[in-house]
């Protein structure tokens, strides 16, 4: 039997994530570009969405208005910047869209509205859409549970120079990842800076350190550091694609879902929730 056919809308069409999204979700049976949209003034606004993934021609044109093309899509993926994201949300309310979110850099206030608006709608909300991250998040709690508190951790991480967040939000979802598998709470436990005089390290911290260089597209380890042995567990992403690809299969995924808050361990069926 073949895959239900979904269409799909991207916001930030021309962003560099819009434009992998444009291609994955050419390359995936069963979907389809139905709208694309982008900011009031973008070059983009106006052009077949072809123009922007390289893709073939769609005869589907970037607007600049999501209210413009509500009807046109079932689901839409947004990779763009939290109070864009929030005034989707606000837009969507009341319909029966399902919204797939890899924007990252949310503060504690924003989070809670977003999750007021999966109350109302199916929404798929990840800091990393990559198969290979859900799948090291799952590992990672596991060796938080082995280890312990007798481990130190560490979570280093390295993006491009145009990367505007820090932490990245995959490296603060690893770091909750250990914080509850530990019992912790990260808020209180996670440090984030280190200068100067520092004295020892505080039993049961986690400690973070960024990096933004180049073109990097996301490195992230984590460190379980004992007495007379570490253990890293270490992902490194070579393509863009892989989240793009991955935020597609979310999309596919939750067009049959209920209203909501998911991640990819439910699209992958790893949540044990």
């Amino acid at each position: 039997m073949s895959e239900k056919s979904v269409k799909i809308a991207i916001n930030g069409a021309a962003g560099r994530m819009g434009r992998q999204l444009l291609a994955a979700v050419g390359e995936r049976d069963g979907t389809a570009v139905s709208a694309a949209i982008d900011a009031p003034g973008q070059a983009c606004i106006g052009l077949d969405t072809s123009v922007l993934s390289g893709g073939e021609a769609t005869n589907v044109n970037t607007v600049d208005s999501l209210a413009n093309v509500i009807e046109h899509f079932d689901t839409i993926i947004d990779f763009t910047a939290p109070a864009v994201t929030l005034a989707l949300l606000e837009t969507l309310r009341g319909t029966n869209k399902k919204v797939v979110i890899g924007t990252t850099g949310f503060t504690a206030v924003q989070l809670e509205a977003l999750s007021a608006a999966a109350e109302s709608l199916p929404i798929v909300f990840a800091a990393n859409y990559s198969i290979g991250v859900t799948v090291t998040l799952a590992l990672l709690r596991d060796a938080a549970k082995a280890l312990g508190d007798d481990y130190d951790v560490e979570i280093s991480e390295a993006h491009h120079h145009h990367k505007v967040d820090a932490p990245s939000g995959t490296a603060l979802a690893m770091g909750h990842a250990v914080a509850d598998a530990l019992g912790r709470d990260l808020d209180q436990c996670a440090v984030y800076a280190r200068e100067g005089i520092t004295g020892a390290r505080k039993s049961k911290t986690i400690g973070f350190a960024t990096v933004r260089a180049g073109d990097i597209i996301g490195d992230h380890t984590v460190l379980y550091a004992g007495n007379g042995e570490r253990l890293e567990i270490t992902h490194k992403a070579t393509d863009r694609m892989t989240f793009a690809r991955g935020a597609v299969r979310a999309a596919h995924w939750v067009s049959s879902q209920p209203a909501g808050l998911y991640d990819m361990t439910h699209v992958l069926g790893l949540a044990k929730d």
